[in-house]
């Protein structure tokens, strides 16, 4: 068994995402919304959906035993398994007991870890979780796992476009080329009533979107200011943004994003970073007396710390968006979606470079925290994380509906939710070989699935 484990983080990453999609701008026309509200004002291009036959748990299933795959992971090697989700399948069963069926066939039923739960935020405290594990003295030499996944849906109404849905999958253990910088991290935890789920008889949540975004700000402000003490008080030096090379940015929607990023510099020029050149200065002074209360509200400090962070946004934040605003609000696998662009689009140039990461949950929950890219060993390597990811071919293979094929879907889940003895209708012909997907629940509520079958050129998992 190794000791004193170094440079522990993510070694491997999958992403799964629907095939079904629908564009943001044919919802807007079907809505009756005007041209380029959810385009423009939102930020977003598409949004994938489940059909009756996919949830969280298929996409669990598809990802997981794609990476092991893909990798040539021995599953008895697994000692960990986490999984992040605010999907409520079950009030007691927890998916990653679906899971274990992967590993109970290779006879490994000795796998620490459940759910975690807590809005967009449970897919970090599940990887948090499982780096914590394999640095401390519990660790038994092998690799943890963690799932992050979730189908976001809405409503009939303004939100509806904020929805989307993936699972991501992430292999944690020692010498990561994704290293966790441990002691960088700041967090905010609070209690607020911003989005939730309280009615258990429905998928819906109850959301106070102005609110809910005051939240956000709020929590990256006091996250942001708690991380760069704790880097300095560490560092001997302060910490700005210009000390990192990307940052990435849980995203319910990517206006959202931007307006984050602006924060981190209007906060940066409150303490007088040295990078804010004297243009910029000159248009956030007349803001540098608002409270944080008056800030948050203020439209005119949005438009014009947005105006002079974006050169540094398009170089710093933008690569790591395209999933977000390709797939939509994937929750819990949000922010690990945008960790995943930023690594497909940039992943012949990041070794050595730095990767804040910011994650919010509702209710509320948040951390910032920190992480050192370095090129790894095959196959654990940005590289090759990057090609077996394979995001490109992924998102060219989808198929595009129209919006009255979303309704529908909404509508047939709303009738299935919490719902026993059914039958879907099993058709797979749109999923990729080796998907999952959902066949029956049967008169106890239990959950059957099936896989579709295999790529000829797919390798066999091994035991």
């Amino acid at each position: 068994m190794a000791s004193h484990p170094e440079s522990v983080g993510i070694l491997a990453i999958d992403i799964y995402f629907p095939p079904t999609c629908i564009q943001q701008e044919a919802l807007e026309a079907h809505d009756g919304a005007s041209k380029g509200k959810y385009t423009i004002g939102l930020g977003q291009d598409c949004m994938a959906f489940c059909t009756e036959v996919e949830d969280v748990i298929s996409m669990s299933l598809t990802v997981v035993t794609s990476l092991l795959e893909k990798y040539e992971i021995d599953p008895t090697k697994i000692g960990r398994l986490e999984v992040g989700s605010e999907t409520v399948i079950d009030k007691s069963k927890s998916i990653k007991t679906f899971l274990m069926q992967i590993f109970e066939e290779c006879g490994n039923t000795d796998i620490e870890g459940v759910d975690s739960t807590n809005a967009c935020y449970g897919g970090t405290a599940a990887l948090f979780n499982c780096v914590n594990w394999v640095e401390s003295s519990s660790w038994d030499g092998r690799y943890g796992l963690v799932v992050c996944t979730d189908s976001a849906v809405y409503a009939e109404g303004p939100a509806r476009p904020t929805g989307g849905a993936a699972a991501i999958a992430m292999l944690v253990g020692p010498n990561a080329p994704i290293a966790f910088e441990s002691k960088f991290r700041g967090s905010h935890m609070s209690h607020a009533y911003d989005f939730y789920k309280p009615n258990l008889a429905s998928e819906y949540p109850v959301v106070d979107g102005k609110l809910s975004q005051t939240c956000y700000l709020m929590a990256l402000d006091l996250c942001y200011k708690r991380f760069y003490e704790k880097f300095e008080k560490l560092q001997g030096r302060p910490f700005s943004i210009s000390d990192a090379d990307y940052f990435v940015f849980h995203s319910p929607y990517n206006k959202l994003v931007q307006k984050s990023f602006a924060r981190l510099f209007f906060n940066d020029f409150l303490r007088n970073a040295s990078y804010i050149d004297e243009g910029a200065k000159e248009k956030l002074t007349p803001f540098s007396g608002l409270s944080n209360d008056e800030s948050y509200q203020s439209r005119d400090l949005e438009k014009a710390s947005q105006q002079v962070a974006k050169p540094l946004y398009d170089s710093m934040v933008q690569p790591s968006t395209l999933l977000p605003k390709q797939v939509g609000n994937m929750y819990t696998a949000s922010l690990y979606a945008a960790f995943a662009s930023l690594l497909h689009n940039k992943h012949t140039s990041l070794a050595g470079k730095r990767v804040v990461m910011f994650s919010y949950g509702s209710g509320l929950t948040a951390t910032i925290f920190s992480l050192k890219l370095q090129d790894g060993q095959h196959p654990f390597n940005l590289l090759n994380i990057a090609k077996l990811m394979n995001v490109s071919e992924k998102l060219k293979l989808r198929h595009e509906f129209p919006p009255e094929k979303l309704v529908d879907a909404m509508k047939l889940m709303e009738q299935r939710y919490g719902a026993k003895d059914f039958v879907t209708s099993k058709d797979s012909s749109l999923l990729l070989p080796d998907t999952y997907y959902l066949t029956k629940v049967d008169s106890m509520y239990r959950r059957f699935y099936s896989r579709k079958a295999r790529a000829a050129a797919t390798p066999e998992r091994f035991c």
